[in-house]
């Protein structure tokens, strides 16, 4: 019986606050909290009014990574999780950090404290990564044996080059925020990251949430893509914001006044 969740969701203003809740353990990942962080996002797609998601952990660290002592405790829960159904093309591992980058809204990851192993992985499905100066990262399956099967490989191959990959999932050393950053894995450094991070969704919040989805469904579809598709994926996209109301909305907005602006309606897009 859990005595408390294992991942928080609070909305407030538009802004989704998801927080992982295991801080005596560093948050590490537990059954439940695979299962609660693919919830949280199922119920923050579902909902149209959310603009942007901000993902932390409480406690010392973001994350540590997976639980090894809850799994020795569970071993079932390897298989079980590890086993992907014939209909779905990701595993319940791969899809706690899939999730975030499926989402139609940006997903901001404030970082603190130790981001090892699968927690990494997560925060990298995310659109944008805030640590604090002192964050310590690490590709750590190295050390059990294993490899980063929670869609790392998806994500350092857009991220990253490939000899820092696979320098860092080789020796699964612990790096510094300022090294993530020069590797492209972190976007910004600050001693406050989850301050900044809900700044930032705020901001983004104030566009139009229509174009903003489209942005990331067409980046998702053109990043390193050739020339001819990413083209035709901005045709397309384009048409479809053509005219809906939030598009129309934001070309009247634009002649406007701060005080004579019209909100925005919720999401439909995407």
């Amino acid at each position: 019986m859990r005595d408390k969740p294992c991942v928080l969701l609070e909305i407030k203003e538009s802004i989704a606050f998801v927080t992982l809740n295991r801080p005596d353990k560093h948050n590490g990942l537990n059954r439940a909290a695979f299962e609660e962080l693919v919830a949280a996002a199922s119920a923050i797609r579902k909902n149209k009014s959310i603009r942007a998601v901000v993902l932390s952990g409480a406690g010392p660290s973001f994350c540590s990574g997976l639980d090894f002592g809850y799994v020795t405790k569970h071993p079932s829960m390897i298989p079980r999780f590890f086993i992907k159904l014939p209909w779905r093309k990701d595993n319940m591992f791969q899809r706690a950090a899939l999730v975030w980058q499926q989402l139609p809204v940006p997903v901001i990851a404030a970082i603190h404290g130790n981001c090892f192993g699968g927690a990494l992985q997560i925060a990298l499905a995310c659109d944008y990564r805030i640590a604090t100066p002192d964050a310590q990262f690490s590709i750590m399956e190295m050390k059990w044996g294993l490899i980063p099967d929670m869609s790392g490989t998806v994500h350092l191959s857009r991220l990253t080059r490939l000899d820092i990959a696979q320098e860092l999932t080789m020796t699964g050393r612990v790096f510094s925020t300022k090294e993530a950053q020069d590797y492209g894995l972190v976007s910004r450094i600050c001693k406050n990251p989850h301050k900044q991070a809900t700044e930032l969704a705020l901001r983004i919040a104030e566009q139009s949430p229509d174009a903003v989805a489209a942005t990331k469904f067409l980046y998702r579809k053109t990043w390193k893509k050739s020339e001819r598709i990413s083209l035709l994926w901005e045709r397309l996209v384009q048409l479809r914001l053509l005219g809906r109301k939030n598009q129309m909305i934001a070309l009247r907005n634009g002649t406007k006044s701060e005080v004579d602006k019209k909100p925005f309606v919720n999401r439909t897009l995407f």
